[in-house]
């Protein structure tokens, strides 16, 4: 029996609510954010159920699937860009290479193995948190290694001057920083159980699953983004030392 929340006027009720204690207490600490928290949470209902429609009539579809998929790595690569050179265009779509080589091959190994089902049901979560995880490894790397790289400006012109090569010399200086970009899914693994319960292990429990097979998606899902995030991590570092994503 699916134990998800009952839609209907109750829900959206509480659903004001949170959004209006949230703003209240963002306005009563002076962060001057309580527009944005308001603004972010209509949007956010709005784009659901319009994406939850979509889906809907996507999932009747392996074709349309992949579109959507093929979609979702675009609006990654163009906010991952957005967020490291200001721009989605230019240099910024490099980061295409580091989102599409760290999902592609997961993702390809977990259904080649039947560990995840060839359906659309069950393939386009999992892409969509391969994805996400991709996106925020790549921006968090991309801006802490060009930050570095900036701070560090005298120790990267040592290092030309010693004879290092620029990509070495910047992999010296950007290398510990870039590290910081897998801090969020190390954490999350390492703390799975103990402070949080994942989406993914909530939404299959919710659905009505035995929380034992939740546990088993959720492992899948987590060691998963270890993986995803490591290439997307060790790729985006690559692009910033050859000056590709500047």
């Amino acid at each position: 029996m699916s134990a998800a929340p009952e839609l209907g006027p109750v829900l959206a009720l509480v659903l004001v609510a949170l959004a209006a204690f949230a703003a209240l207490a963002v306005r009563a600490g002076g962060l001057g954010l309580s527009r944005d928290v308001l603004v972010v949470s209509a949007r956010a209902a709005v784009q659901l159920a319009a994406v939850s429609l979509l889906i809907a009539a996507v999932l009747r579809s392996a074709g349309w699937t992949a579109v959507f998929v093929a979609a979702m790595v675009v609006v990654a690569a163009a906010t991952a860009g957005r967020r490291i050179t200001g721009s989605a265009l230019g240099p910024g779509w490099w980061t295409l290479l580091p989102i599409v080589a760290g999902v592609a091959p997961v993702l390809a190994l977990l259904l080649a193995s039947t560990a995840v089902p060839s359906r659309p049901v069950a393939v386009l979560p999992i892409a969509g948190i391969f994805i996400g995880g991709a996106m925020s490894a790549t921006s968090l790397t991309g801006r802490r290694a060009l930050d570095e790289l900036a701070t560090r400006r005298g120790e990267y012109e040592a290092g030309l001057a010693l004879g290092l090569l620029p990509r070495d010399a910047a992999l010296e200086v950007c290398r510990p920083a870039a590290a910081f970009g897998l801090f969020p899914v190390l954490d999350q693994t390492r703390t799975v159980g103990l402070v949080t319960l994942p989406g993914a292990f909530v939404g299959v429990l919710l659905g009505g699953a035995d929380p034992v097979e939740a546990g088993a998606i959720q492992l899948l899902v987590l060691i998963g983004l270890l993986a995803v995030e490591s290439i997307a991590v060790l790729l985006t570092l690559e692009l910033i030392a050859t000056g590709r994503l500047c």
